[in-house]
């Protein structure tokens, strides 16, 4: 039996799916969201072996989310959408499931089959549909939801507790890792746990056996390794 994840902001037809998927006896449905944001959260607490992703959804849509899903622990992903000419070609054309609203239970039941005959963990790679840059940045931070947009963001860390991304004016705990970060966003690593926004940057301090320290322009103190030192240097222009 595989388990899964309902994301859909539709109550009803989030309810409906979970339903139809429990009826197959396949599917064990773990959990659902009614939004990306809280799609994303558990997504990554639950780790589902596939995710059934609603794709018109208000603020960040089911593709967004998508990019924001790190591809080396990525779910199978079943899309679910209302008729979408463009978007069903991409998915037909990349061989990718999708299921039309409201959802068909024989092909429902296809879906089902066709997961359970391949590889629990999906090897096929959503570059096709899903953005290659990310705009904005879902967080966490004093008891709400924050949407940040990714310029806005000084930098990045983690630590024991998750990943943060910090502004000029607010901390926030993200939900996603610092690699889908360093790929789709214009931070740059600077050490083994930080990323830094160049155009953030006020000052560089080069400290003793190759290290460095930037200063952002919210006068916060960035750790720089050796081995990114050099790297930050020549995108400043300094060789």
């Amino acid at each position: 039996m595989l388990s899964a994840l309902v994301i859909d902001d539709e109550q009803f037809a989030r309810e409906e799916l979970t339903e139809l998927l429990e009826e197959t006896g396949e599917i064990e449905v773990i959990d659902q969201a009614s939004n990306a944001i809280e799609g994303l959260k558990k997504i990554n607490q639950f780790k589902p072996d596939v995710v059934f992703l609603d794709i018109q959804m208000p603020q960040i849509t089911g593709i967004e989310l998508l990019g924001m899903l790190d591809p080396d622990t990525m779910p199978k992903v079943v899309f679910v959408t209302a008729y979408d000419e463009f978007a069903i070609q991409a998915f037909e054309d990349n061989a990718f499931d999708y299921l039309l609203k409201p959802v068909d239970t024989e092909r429902l039941n296809k879906t089902v089959q066709r997961l359970l005959k391949t590889e629990l963990r999906n090897q096929q790679r959503y570059e096709a549909v899903a953005p290659q840059t990310l705009d904005q940045v879902p967080c966490i931070g004093l008891n709400r939801i924050v949407i940040i947009p990714t310029q806005d963001i000084e930098f990045a860390y983690s630590d024991i507790s998750g990943v943060h991304v910090q502004t000029a004016e607010q901390a926030a705990t993200c939900q996603l890792t610092l690699k889908v970060l360093e790929e789709k966003t214009p931070l740059v690593r600077c050490h083994r746990q930080y990323l830094i926004n160049v155009k953030a940057i006020k000052e560089i301090k080069l400290l003793e056996n190759g290290l460095a320290e930037i200063i952002t322009c919210s006068d916060h103190p960035i750790p720089v390794s050796r081995r990114y030192l050099k790297t930050l240097k020549e995108l400043l222009g300094f060789h």
